[in-house]
């Protein structure tokens, strides 16, 4: 978009985030009628793939898979190359789908929105930028992305570095080059795992500082013949509708079988099979992984035997090994030969559990037992996930309610889309919501289609306002709880429960039951005169929540 902003426009819609959610929500207002502008930091669209473009960045749901599935024009006209897209491929396809919708026109780059202030009597929301400009909107819609805000890290000395510092959720645009270079890198989650083998085949030296190993899997990435791309978008539609009755809205394999069903000559051999196959179709050989503690640590022992079979030495084995957390509740990892890269004689292993990092210093990192002279530093420490963006940004509703002070002990939404309180904003994929255990895109998809005949309903009986109601609020949090507790997912120190970031919250913030679950339930709601929220109109309101679901039936 070309045009200088106009102090005091105004719109029907503002939407925060120009990746796929935001995409979809301007499309579908859009064809409404509505007048729209979509704001985004960024100089462009695709979001989390905007800025994560480290070397190795790669999705971990099937690329036929992760995209829109509302436009038989786009999903023919696409043709996908690899089993799990790269960064750079995911990029294209959103730039390819923003052409194809006209959606730039509409679009703002380069700007972060600084404030979203509720003016009660006019029943509006006051929106400021960075750039200076104050918009007016009925609607804001926070399309901002789970995963869109880096974790400050908390590396003493980080400043006095002489080198470079590269953030993998932050990567330059242009290449780097670390030939003839030693590199050190901090952090072993999935970004860390996806960065450090493409680091390791260019660098003279890479030192990989490892606090908790992660539970990461083969991706056995291939590309995509052309006979299967032919196959799947002849029954594209049969294919999406299958995926929209999954829990985790795609086709990975699932099963209710038991561990311990198989005997244990078979369970080796499934294991087997499935860590062959690739991917996360281990969850579909052992549906009890997340629920039975002994079934977990019996996957994990066989997980620890390949990382064993892998690893030439056993010191540096027996460090990578996740303990202290259940297999699956920390985010699983796909790689390619990370295991592996470790028996290249250019990659080290420090263990920063046993040998702690004390402080950056100008030349490298000084350890309690050691100093590690580095000419670069990579840091894949993670994200302040899921309220991170929403809290960046001073939002207020009503009688001046800060979102900060609403959520100062945890987030709390109804269906992870509404928040009580603060009328006609709504969160896509927000905390209490399937969104990060599932397909994104798939979880985006129901949210932005659900969120357009809410709309639909208001305007079609001149309803003002939307808001969530205190009682169903807060019986969703205690579901989305009850739905959690009984799993392993609650003894991990994961970003799910907000643990690795100091200070936060420790609430568990996606809903587990299911995007199928989900799905039907936020349609009961729906089909209930949207059960749960409080309508105002111009001259009269409408109580829809007088019948509060008990939502853990």
């Amino acid at each position: 978009m070309t045009d200088t902003p106009s102090f005091d426009e105004r719109f029907d819609a503002i939407i925060v985030g120009a990746g796929f959610a935001g995409m979809y929500m301007l499309h579908s207002l859009r064809a409404r009628g509505m007048r729209v502008r979509v704001i985004e930091a960024a100089g462009g669209v695709g979001g989390t793939w905007y800025w994560n473009r480290y070397p190795g960045a790669r999705c971990d749901v099937v690329s036929v898979d992760y995209s829109f599935s509302f436009s038989e024009e786009i999903q023919q006209a696409w043709t996908w190359t690899e089993k799990y897209a790269a960064q750079p491929e995911i990029l294209r396809y959103a730039e390819f789908v923003a052409d194809t919708l006209d959606l730039r026109r509409d679009m703002q780059f380069d700007t972060r929105v600084e404030s979203m202030i509720y003016d009660d009597a006019a029943a509006t929301w006051s929106v400021t930028t960075d750039a200076g400009d104050h918009y007016v909107s009925r609607f804001c819609i926070m399309a901002t992305g789970c995963l869109s805000i880096p974790k400050d890290p908390d590396i003493p000395g980080l400043s006095s570095f002489d080198g470079p510092v590269y953030f993998t959720s932050r990567w330059p645009h242009e290449p780097i080059a670390f030939g003839g270079k030693t590199v050190g890198l901090i952090g072993t989650g999935s970004s860390g795992i996806q960065v450090a083998p493409e680091i390791a085949q260019e660098a003279d030296r890479l030192f990989v500082f490892q606090r908790t190993p992660s539970f990461t899997l083969p991706a056995r990435n291939t590309p995509l013949p052309a006979s299967f791309v032919e196959e799947v978008k002849g029954a594209y539609s049969a294919r999406r509708q299958k995926a929209r009755r999954h829990p985790a809205g795609h086709l990975r394999p699932i099963t209710d079988r038991k561990t311990f069903s198989y005997e244990p000559h078979e369970r080796r051999s499934a294991f087997d099979g499935a860590w062959e196959s690739g991917g996360l179709d281990l969850f579909g050989v052992f549906g009890d992984l997340v629920v039975d503690e002994a079934a977990n640590d019996e996957v994990a022992q066989m997980i620890h035997r390949k990382i064993e079979e892998t690893v030439a030495d056993p010191t540096t084995a027996a460090a990578l090994k996740p303990t202290g957390n259940p297999l699956g509740g920390r985010r699983v990892c796909l790689d390619t030969d990370y295991y592996a890269m470790f028996n290249r004689e250019n990659v080290t292993l420090v263990d920063v559990l046993k040998d702690p990092i004390e402080t950056v210093v100008p030349d490298g990192i000084r350890t309690r037992d050691g100093h590690y002279k580095i000419d670069a530093l990579v840091l894949a420490t993670g994200f302040d996930a899921m309220t991170g963006a929403l809290l960046k940004i001073d939002i207020r509703g009503r009688q001046g309610l800060s979102l900060r002070d609403k959520w100062a002990h945890g987030p709390v939404t109804y269906l992870g889309i509404a928040v009580e309180g603060f009328p006609n904003l709504f969160t896509i994929t927000g905390p209490g919501s399937p969104s990060v255990l599932t397909n994104v895109i798939a979880s985006i998809e129901q949210h932005v289609e659900w969120l357009s005949d809410l709309i639909d309903h208001m305007d079609k009986r001149a309803l003002k306002t939307v808001e969530a109601d205190a009682q169903a609020e807060e019986a969703w949090v205690r579901h989305v709880y009850d739905m959690a507790a009984p799993t392993l997912m609650m003894k991990a120190n994961s970003w799910y429960l907000g643990a690795n970031v100091p200070g936060k919250p420790r609430v568990f913030m996606p809903y587990v039951g299911g995007l199928n679950v989900y799905r039907d339930k936020a349609q009961s709601i729906a089909d209930d005169g949207y059960r749960g929220f409080h309508f105002e109109g111009n001259e009269r309101s409408s109580q829809a929540s007088a019948k509060t679901e008990t939502l853990g039936r």
